[in-house]
């Protein structure tokens, strides 16, 4: 069974074709990353301008890469939420006229979802119960999955994800945008030494960053100049500082839970010292998508699209977009 799937939820333009949930046959994707580089950040009315300019493209890429017809295509799924509203809108109506002219069903896949299912494009399968951190730009979530479809929600952001703090971190140290690879590249070159806090609190699955955001900007207003060797040393400590309570907090939770393993997902997943952390100290099985399915992409909304079908679960063409969703 192959869903074709588009996922426009921010500031990547992007559409997949997917076999039976896991085997990929097409993933295109259409980055903006250098046009609101120039801004330090994304400008939502940008992004959904050059959603329209790319998503058609776009999508015939994915269709004559995947080699297939529409007639050998069972589904549309899109991303409705959670995300931009201008940028969700662009890939949603895209999504209903292509299944509408097409006589498809139509799939709305919550973004967040997608993530979870980037750990099923491959070989090895995850096993339920499992404990699910997404951390990315907008979210940094812990969510418990029971099955396909079943999801508890149990931990959060309080204030800044895990990758916004990443984006605001980069622009005190003028490390540039997007903040997580440039963080990751300059604390290549540092060691984690300087004293940034961590907020752990207690008695609870959420998570804040703000606080490490300040402390870092205490930290650089107290200096007279930026120089090399305190930057790739501040970048360190702030990564750092951001794995420690993700790492400690994710596990705490998956180990109190008694869960088969732990998934990770969204574009804070790709950077290698968290990954390192968890593989080095996790006593349940930990599975992390490549970099490339960390990030936003369509393939996972095919592959979460492909289970929503399995369940019987489509949508109907009056589906409309909603950028605060959230999952579980």
């Amino acid at each position: 069974m192959r869903i074709l799937a588009i996922e426009t939820s921010c500031d990547e333009t992007a559409a997949a074709v997917v076999e039976d949930g896991a085997g990929i046959l097409s993933n295109i994707v259409a980055s903006q990353v250098d046009i609101h580089a120039r801004y330090g950040g994304i400008v939502p009315e940008v992004a959904s301008r050059q959603h329209l300019l790319t998503v058609l493209p776009v999508v015939e890429s994915a269709m004559a890469e995947a080699k297939v017809a529409w007639q050998d295509i069972a589904a549309i799924a899109v991303t409705f939420g959670p995300g931009l509203a201008g940028s969700l809108l662009v890939g949603v109506n895209v999504a209903k006229a292509i299944a509408l002219t097409q006589g498809l069903p139509l799939l709305g896949i919550n973004h967040l979802e997608g993530h979870i299912y980037s750990n099923w494009l491959g070989n090895e399968q995850p096993v339920f119960p499992c404990l699910c951190l997404i951390a990315s730009g907008g979210h940094s979530d812990l969510v418990l999955m029971t099955g396909h479809g079943q999801f508890e929600r149990l931990g959060r952001t309080r204030d800044d994800a895990a990758g916004e703090a990443f984006d605001k971190g980069a622009r005190i140290l003028n490390l540039g945008y997007p903040g997580g690879p440039a963080i990751e590249e300059a604390a290549k070159n540092g060691t984690p030494s300087l004293p940034l806090p961590r907020a752990w609190l207690k008695g609870s699955d959420d998570f804040s960053f703000s606080g490490l955001k300040t402390a870092l900007l205490h930290l650089v207003q107290d200096k007279d100049s930026l120089d090399a060797s305190f930057v790739v040393e501040a970048a360190a400590s702030f990564q750092q500082a951001i794995v420690d309570v993700l790492v400690t907090k994710t596990l705490q939770a998956g180990e109190r839970l008694g869960v088969g393993q732990v998934l990770l997902g969204g574009g804070v997943a790709a950077n290698k010292a968290l990954g390192d952390h968890f593989v080095r100290n996790s006593p349940i099985p930990v599975l992390i998508p490549p970099p490339s399915l960390c990030t936003d992409n369509a393939a996972m909304i095919a592959a979460c699209g492909y289970y929503h079908f399995q369940l019987g679960a489509t949508d109907g063409y009056d589906i409309d977009v909603v950028p605060s969703l959230i999952l579980g």
